[in-house]
């Protein structure tokens, strides 16, 4: 199925986190058609906040290895937004169900602690994804423009499943920001809010087969008339 053939839907329900991805850059060409499609996403006052900085190839081998590098050398991490804080109650249970669903995938215990670290690293890797984009903002803007860079990264993702290019939204992407900054020149100024690993999905990547679900439509949303 191709880009003009998927429907709005079709790429709602099959845009999911792809851990594992084949040894195969997208096109150029195709680059640049999803992220203008991207382009289109709505923003306050059409002030379109969001720098988004894509690395493939030379640089993205570089960018991965500095971040394995970190991570595995105990780097202290410093991302430029605070951390996301402790899920309690059903949101830390929902949390829980998908650690259990990726980690039965993968075929890691509970208690097995160096299988859980290695799916940790994963991330760090890009899980093999050709390429990682990197999303970021002003840090003088606040949450109400982070809505728009939020929009901004579903719009991203959406674009690129109706291209049949599989991704996940990482937000330890953000963790070692300022390596990013420097590869790319970009000025402190420019703070990271998350990276997307992307690429063709590799079918046999075990990860590759965890499907978690929705809660229930009364759960989030109240109507009333």
């Amino acid at each position: 199925m191709s880009a003009t053939e998927m429907s709005l839907e079709q790429a709602l329900h099959n845009r999911r986190s792809v851990r594992g991805f084949l040894d195969k850059p997208v096109p150029q060409k195709v680059l640049e058609e999803v992220f203008s499609l991207a382009q289109l996403a709505p923003s306050n006052c059409n002030i379109q906040p969001w720098r988004v900085l894509v690395a493939s190839g030379d640089v993205r081998d570089t960018l991965r290895q500095r971040m394995v590098d970190s991570a595995t050398q105990g780097k202290p991490i410093s991302p430029d937004f605070e951390h996301l804080p402790n899920f309690e109650g059903v949101y830390r249970q929902r949390q829980v169900d998908c650690a259990v669903e990726l980690y039965n995938n993968m075929g890691i215990a509970r208690d097995d602690k160096a299988g859980r670290m290695r799916a940790t690293l994963r991330n760090f890797e890009l899980f093999d994804a050709p390429h990682v984009a990197f999303i970021g903002m002003d840090r003088q803007f606040g949450v109400t423009v982070a809505l728009d860079v939020g929009m901004y990264i579903q719009s991203l993702m959406l674009a690129m499943t109706a291209h049949g290019i599989g991704c996940c939204a990482q937000g330890s992407m953000r963790y070692y920001p300022d390596d990013v900054r420097q590869i790319f020149s970009e000025p402190e100024s420019t703070a990271i809010l998350c990276g997307i690993s992307f690429g063709y999905e590799d079918t046999d990547v075990a990860a590759n087969r965890t499907r978690v679900g929705r809660a229930p439509l009364g759960d989030s949303v109240t109507f009333l008339s």
